[in-house]
């Protein structure tokens, strides 16, 4: 139902180190010392950057926390249903039955109509403003614990070495190309969460190490760390209930924008900047940045430009990305003895009584639909009862 967390341990730190190569080697002007040179002073220590105050991250941390109270209090579970979850503690801000959502948190309808993405409303209802909206929700209580947790660790890091428009940019571009990513594959359920903006996170560490590779020291010690991080966490993403498409979705945007907006200036631009007065640097590199890291940059900003136009033409048609990929769907889940990936259930119905047929078990039932509640969340919740 939700975009459910990163599992393992992107809160790791990465020991990444600066190289300790000489800077260009700087030399006094010779008018100043009539044609002698003395000994140059040692070149400034190289910094990558400022350390910025991280405020921004544990901003997004509350702002996400107030809005699932706010969820819970909306959903007021003891209202509409006798099988709640901590009734006498919590009151109104009891949790939905374990088999209706398992994972601690409001219902499916409370979600949809507090900003949840669901195709049909984006396409039909031109609610396109549920591709942003749905990445601040979260599905229940163990979906927002994991998710901020990782971007508390993952988050506070790379605000502090960037900065919060940087990584402000990052968080919300990423979570919008992950939201597209699954509008344009998950089409018959419901998504939320900030999955799809924490493995923006991710693609834009590796993005960063690949473009800045010059100035590391131990950079492939960094980069096995971080693939293997990253491989755990696209594991996950098999797993039914996952939404592994805004997973993908929202790495490769990151991907993308690390080389956009996390690119660093070469240590001879650097070292010629902070020279002393009255000296010159030997070297003849006047760039701020290697040819290489342009190219990447030029590269990035037009896949990333092609990318969200076309994908957003595709959703706003209606296109199904289903129907021109038959295999994608194993990208989000890989069916094996322990479990199916999906309820299907064969439905017929009559006024507001429905008729369903589970696939797998081969199950039937009848159920009466609420015509106050929407329909389609309401199928949704009959079937996975039935075929569970």
């Amino acid at each position: 139902m939700g975009r459910t967390p990163i599992a393992s341990s992107p809160e790791s730190e990465f020991g990444i180190k600066v190289q300790p190569h000489s800077a260009a080697r700087l030399r006094p002007s010779p008018d100043k010392y009539c044609g002698r040179y003395p000994q140059p002073p040692p070149p400034r220590p190289y910094h990558l950057s400022k350390k910025w105050f991280p405020w921004l991250v544990p901003t997004i941390i509350i702002v996400n926390i107030v809005l699932f109270i706010i969820a819970m209090y909306i959903n007021n579970c003891p209202a509409h249903s006798d099988n709640c979850v901590g009734v006498a503690t919590l009151g109104r801000f009891a949790f939905q039955s374990t088999h209706e959502n398992p994972l601690l948190g409001p219902s499916a309808a409370t979600l949809l109509n507090i900003g949840a993405l669901e195709v049909h409303k984006v396409v039909e209802e031109h609610q396109v403003w549920r591709i942003v909206s749905c990445m601040w929700l979260h599905a229940g209580m163990f979906h927002i614990l994991a998710n901020m947790l990782s971007l508390l660790f993952v988050g506070i890091r790379l605000e502090q070495e960037f900065g919060f428009a940087r990584i402000g940019l990052l968080y919300l571009i990423s979570g919008i190309g992950g939201s597209l990513s699954s509008s344009l594959f998950v089409r018959t359920t419901i998504s939320v969460g900030a999955s799809g903006a924490l493995f923006g996170l991710l693609g834009a560490m590796l993005s960063e190490l690949l473009v800045n590779w010059t100035i590391y020291e131990n950079k492939l010690e960094s980069l096995l760390s971080l693939l293997l991080i990253i491989l755990i966490n696209m594991a996950v993403g098999i797993l039914p209930h996952v939404d592994n498409f805004a997973h993908l979705g929202g790495f490769g945007t990151g991907f993308l924008l690390g080389f956009v907006l996390l690119i660093r200036p070469q240590f001879a631009w650097i070292n010629r900047r902070n020279s002393p007065a009255g000296y010159i640097a030997t070297s003849s590199s006047k760039s701020k940045y290697k040819a290489y890291q342009c190219v990447l940059l030029i590269v990035s900003v037009i896949l990333l430009t092609t990318g969200f136009t076309v994908g957003l033409a595709l959703l706003l048609r209606g296109v199904d990305g289903n129907d021109h990929c038959p295999w994608c769907h194993y990208l989000s889940c890989v069916p094996t003895p322990l479990w199916t990936c999906e309820a299907r259930c064969a439905s017929s119905q009559y006024g507001n009584e429905l008729n369903l047929t589970c696939m797998q078990n081969q199950k039937s039932k009848y159920y009466e639909l609420d015509s106050s509640n929407n329909s389609t969340s309401q199928i949704q919740r009959f079937c996975a009862e039935l075929c569970s």
